[in-house]
């Protein structure tokens, strides 16, 4: 079950009494937990209806209080524990000293409680007989991470729940650039919409105009300058970085770069070089397919891995091991290194 699943079943008024939300993917979780937060009790019903808290700041037994205590003038209550991965749990040990307040609970929920757990950056033992209990009587979603190359079709599948289209090439780029953190890529789209027409289609232009990414002087830009050995549009790129170290800093250039010289790698390793398998074997949206067929034929397989090798050293230096030089000065190093 996903969490467009979960939240339709909602909207549907198909409820649990428990719900333990887990994983490693924040994302997905704040979907379900946001909407039951926002949409599961009229407003009229919250004050004396919703309880929501945070692990760090509750424990146990303050939560289970919450949730045995019947609805006032409503069919329902939430009680909500945001961060529940800080709260002590305690141990299925605790068990055999004497009756378990939570287990008992889990086990015989109050069927007028909804009783939601957020445990976020991780996932929940599944040994424990308190996952056990939960998943008898409620609802266990575990968020997963999506494979990078997922995070195109995640980013057009949002747009289009939105009203909106996006090309390909809008979202092959915002996927490289903002990564697999699936929170930061929603708020940027969601700021970028705020500035565009309803309905419109999403372009590269947009992308670029709207979300701080230079048309010229980006990472994506030095990927394609570094594959063709073009040092002067290198050198253009790194001194524009080095003039704007906020909006290019040295963390996030090196961590493309590695990632972009492991794909770079793992081409080497693929037999078959048609563009579809390449794109499905080394996890790349087939966009930048050429991108990588070009860098492989500029770097071959020794030089590739002492290209990433380079990477991690340079990496330890901008965080001041063996090493002062300002992080323009570091970036120039590289590049020669990595074209000679």
């Amino acid at each position: 079950m996903t969490a467009a699943d979960i939240v339709k079943d909602i909207k549907n008024r198909k409820y649990k009494p428990l719900y333990l939300l887990h994983g490693e993917e924040p994302y997905f979780i704040d979907v379900v937990s946001n909407y039951i937060e926002h949409h599961l009790l009229p407003e009229a019903e919250k004050g004396f209806n919703q309880t929501v808290v945070y692990g760090k700041d509750t424990d146990m037994m303050a939560v289970l209080n919450a949730a045995k205590r019947y609805p006032m003038m409503a069919d329902y209550q939430v009680v909500m524990v945001k961060e529940a991965q800080d709260m002590k749990w305690g141990k299925d040990d605790d068990s055999k000293k004497g009756i378990d307040p939570l287990l008992s609970y889990l086990e015989k929920p109050l069927p007028s409680t909804i009783l939601v757990f957020c445990y976020k950056y991780g996932k929940f033992d599944k040994r424990k007989k308190t996952y056990k209990a939960i998943e008898k009587n409620g609802l266990i979603f575990e968020s997963a991470p999506l494979y990078d190359n997922k995070i195109p079709a995640w980013i057009e599948s949002f747009i289009s729940d939105k009203g909106y289209k996006i090309n390909q090439q809008a979202s092959a780029m915002l996927s490289e650039y903002l990564g697999n953190d699936l929170s930061k890529i929603a708020n940027e789209l969601e700021k970028l919409m705020l500035n565009i027409a309803a309905g419109q289609e999403i372009t590269l232009k947009l992308v670029q105009d709207n979300i701080g990414i230079s048309k010229e002087y980006n990472v994506f830009e030095l990927q394609t300058a570094l594959g063709k050995k073009d040092v002067l549009k290198v050198n253009q790129i790194i001194n524009y970085f080095e003039a704007n170290p906020k909006a290019n800093p040295i963390v996030l250039v090196l961590g493309n770069l590695n990632n972009f010289f492991s794909k770079v790698l793992a081409y080497h390793y693929v037999k078959d070089k048609s563009p579809q398998n390449v794109a499905r074997e080394i996890g790349v949206n087939p966009y930048f397919v050429k991108d990588y067929e070009l860098a492989g034929r500029s770097y071959n397989y020794p030089k590739t891995m002492q290209i990433i090798s380079y990477l991690r050293e340079y990496d330890l230096k901008s965080k001041g091991v063996e090493s002062n030089a300002p992080h323009g000065e570091l970036m120039k190093e590289l590049m020669f290194k990595i074209l000679h």
